[in-house]
């Protein structure tokens, strides 16, 4: 049985932002963020199994999604950062939050838990591991592949029907049900008017960055957490192709762990990096032990 959810448009920093939200007003707070080409939708299967009384907060990231897209034709990451500080100081201006992020949302809270120590109670990182260190003599060629790909427009495939769109996502996660792939299909696209189904994510979203990856900057800001973290991997990710070789990839993410001060890891069986759809169950008895 799906648990009802209700949406709400508010104004985040100048755009419309649409949020998803599960549950009783007035029950305790629980953020959720969701990843890269995801939306809030995306979290309904580990809601459904949440067993207490939780008021689940779920935006669509700026150009995600029924958010808006800016009028820029470059996503900044700091932008996720301070939209996310506007979002928690619009539903809980006074109170620290119990906050999630899977993948580009994990990698989110993880900058943010440590800029705004005290305002996470308790944090949740579902697969954000950041990506593969940077060297400055990457930046030429980065440059010039920003300013090439901002010289055509950004496209993004259309589908002929929502059931194409279901098996798009089959295709990518082999794990999904039918029935978890018709509902997410319903909300990661929408029909044009020329009758075909198109992604609700920004395509300039796919632009490569002109900035590096800088990690130890963002190690700093790890090391700055003070909430206790959960740390949940899945043991068929594929999250590897952005770390570089597995054998290499284990050994920096143990050593980015290493900077978090109170981390509790856990290893989630037969599931793939979008474990919250393939293992919603296991996840959400997961949560709910750690955030007691």
């Amino acid at each position: 049985m799906m648990k009802p959810s209700r949406s709400e448009f508010v104004d985040v920093r100048g755009l419309r932002t649409h949020l998803r939200h599960w549950g009783r007003e007035g029950a305790p707070k629980l953020f959720m963020v969701h990843g890269w080409m995801d939306v809030s939708a995306s979290f309904q299967f580990v809601v459904d199994h949440l067993q207490g009384d939780w008021h689940v907060i779920a935006p669509d990231w700026r150009g995600f999604g029924l958010s808006e897209r800016p009028r820029a034709d470059t996503y900044w990451f700091p932008d996720y950062v301070a939209d996310l500080d506007a979002i928690l100081r619009h539903y809980s201006p006074d109170q620290p939050v119990n906050l999630l992020g899977h993948s580009m949302g994990g990698n989110v809270v993880g900058i943010y838990a440590g800029a705004r120590a005290g305002r996470v109670r308790k944090l949740i990182n579902l697969e954000g591991f950041g990506m593969k260190a940077s060297r400055p003599e990457q930046a030429p060629a980065r440059y010039a592949t920003w300013l090439d790909e901002l010289i055509e427009p950004a496209l993004m495939r259309p589908y002929a029907s929502r059931q194409a769109v279901a098996a798009r996502l089959q295709k990518t996660n082999p794990r999904l049900s039918d029935e978890r792939a018709d509902f997410l299909s319903q909300h990661w696209a929408a029909q044009n008017a020329a009758g075909q189904w198109e992604i609700l994510g920004d395509p300039r979203h796919k632009f490569a960055s002109p900035l590096l990856y800088h990690v130890e900057e963002v190690m700093a800001c790890w090391s700055a957490i003070t909430a206790p973290v959960l740390w949940v991997e899945a043991d068929d990710t594929n999250m590897w192709q952005w770390m570089g070789p597995k054998a290499e990839a284990r050994v920096e993410i143990d050593r980015r762990l290493g900077f978090l001060k109170d981390v509790t890891t856990r290893m989630m069986a037969d599931a793939g990096h979008m474990l919250h759809h393939d293992q919603p169950a296991a996840l959400a008895a997961m949560l709910e032990a750690f955030l007691a």
